[in-house]
């Protein structure tokens, strides 16, 4: 990036935030854009996941029209969707759902999808979904209840975050890691 060019991250996420100042990457600016996340009628999680980030991406960019200080300025965004099948688990705010999914993804394999959009200075996004599979241990009903009092579900989908005590329950996992946490890095950078 040249001198006068800036990050700006449509993100509110504090692991995706942690991920770039892993990778040495400084947004110059948050943004986290508010949109509808609801799937449509028969949305492929893929699509989803493809759909959401490209549309933060745009909102970013709209809010920034006409904005001089920011008008050289990249614009990523991502979002990232847990599956199981076609069915999309979403992020959870009561711990009866992420009891729920928690049983759903016991003893199962799932899939995570993350989109990423880098929109250039340009206005060109550039946009691709990564997937990543992973399988849970048969998990025992009192696992899932030190789970629940952890709190750590809140606000996930799928009810988990990799990167705390659910790291335990996973059995299997192909792909990337961080994209599990909420950016694939390597995707990302590349």
């Amino acid at each position: 990036m040249a001198q006068d060019q800036k990050l700006i991250l449509a993100s509110g996420s504090p692991r995706r935030l942690d991920l770039l100042n892993q990778a040495g990457i400084k947004p110059a600016r948050l943004m986290p854009m508010d949109i509808d996340e609801t799937p449509k009628k028969s949305e492929h999680p893929r699509s989803l996941a493809r759909r959401l980030a490209t549309e933060k991406a745009e909102a970013a960019l709209g809010h920034l029209k006409g904005d001089l200080e920011w008008r050289h300025s990249y614009i990523l965004s991502a979002d990232t969707v847990v599956a199981v099948g076609r069915r999309i688990l979403s992020k959870t705010e009561y711990s009866d759902e992420a009891s729920s999914a928690l049983h759903l993804l016991s003893g199962r394999g799932h899939k995570v999808y993350t989109g990423i959009c880098l929109v250039t200075p340009g206005g060109q996004a550039r946009i691709r979904v990564v997937e990543t599979k992973v399988r849970f241990k048969r998990l025992s009903g009192l696992e899932i209840d030190h789970y629940l009092a952890s709190d750590q579900w809140r606000g996930k989908a799928g009810a988990y975050a990799i990167q705390g005590i659910a790291g335990g329950f996973v059995q299997k996992l192909v792909g990337s890691y961080t994209n599990v946490v909420g950016l694939p890095l390597f995707e990302t950078l590349g």
